[in-house]
């Protein structure tokens, strides 16, 4: 995870031993090493998340320094991803603000059994019909056919077959530990303010994309309250996309260790240009569409 990066970047290693110094553990080794179920516990996954993609952007900057984006835009964890991006966060104080959260939230989930459910192909109004049935709530809205729903375990298993009996292409839970970016995270997002408090953020250098309303923050004092906010909010991805493409962007970069976000933007508008950043290789690819697009 990140490892190929690291291997030919001296500012992505630079990121790496920043990261290391301030979480109290080898970032690196973790990451490329494992183990797989060390790596994946909440309060080592999360930074790791976070530092992979921020090591990457590094690499990036390094190879074309005058690259700017018209705008970022990270899906939950991803979005403080993005504000770190944009300089509103110090890089430490984005690890501080990470660690908080995930601590926060998985305090929260070992009070409050919850699930999240993938739903694909059903129409908003029966999604919406499921919802009011259950109990369950829409936490992420990806794709016009795929919503993921979210809250208590009863009210998730009880979605799953509404969906299946209303049509749903597929109907799957997803291996999470609660019922994130819904009301049941009250108490985590109520713990988050109080670390988010001590933070100082600074004005965007290009625009972010919020989750909460789909739209660019405008000002960089609303961002400690739609951070908070989307704890209980759910993820408004595609009106994201579908904003950043009418403001003429026309070419998508995923930042590592994953594809999943080209995938989805792809089932939203075919028409822009993506690269996901795998590998240093696809750096010479993203300079190349960007000279053209």
């Amino acid at each position: 995870m990140g490892r190929a990066f690291y291997d030919q970047s001296t500012a992505c290693q630079e990121i790496y031993k920043r990261a290391s110094a301030y979480l109290g553990f080898d970032v690196a080794a973790l990451c490329f090493d494992g183990p797989l179920e060390e790596l994946t516990k909440t309060e080592k996954c999360q930074p790791a998340l976070f530092v992979t993609s921020i090591a990457a952007m590094a690499a990036l900057y390094e190879r074309a320094p005058s690259l700017r984006p018209l705008g970022v835009a990270g899906l939950s964890l991803g979005e403080l991803t993005a504000l770190t991006a944009a300089d509103a966060i110090k890089f430490t104080d984005g690890l501080y603000l990470v660690q908080a959260r995930s601590d926060a939230m998985a305090e929260c989930t070992a009070h409050h059994r919850g699930a999240m459910l993938a739903v694909i192909g059903l129409a908003p109004d029966v999604i919406q019909a499921v919802c009011q049935e259950s109990g369950a709530m829409a936490a992420n809205y990806n794709t016009p056919e795929q919503v993921v729903l979210s809250g208590p375990v009863e009210s998730i298993e009880q979605a799953e077959r509404l969906a299946k009996e209303k049509g749903a292409k597929r109907a799957m839970k997803l291996e999470v530990a609660g019922a994130f970016h819904s009301s049941l995270m009250q108490p985590a997002a109520s713990s988050f303010r109080r670390a988010i408090e001590k933070i100082r953020f600074h004005p965007l250098k290009f625009p972010v994309i919020s989750n909460v309303t789909g739209m660019p923050i405008a000002d960089d004092r609303e961002i400690p309250d739609l951070l908070v906010r989307q704890i209980v909010s759910p993820v408004l991805w595609e009106p994201s996309m579908r904003y950043l493409i009418k403001a003429g962007a026309e070419l998508f970069v995923e930042f590592p260790p994953a594809r999943a976000l080209t995938a989805m933007l792809r089932r939203i508008d075919s028409v822009p240009k993506t690269v996901a950043l795998s590998e240093p290789a696809d750096l010479s690819k993203l300079l190349q569409f960007s000279k053209i697009v």
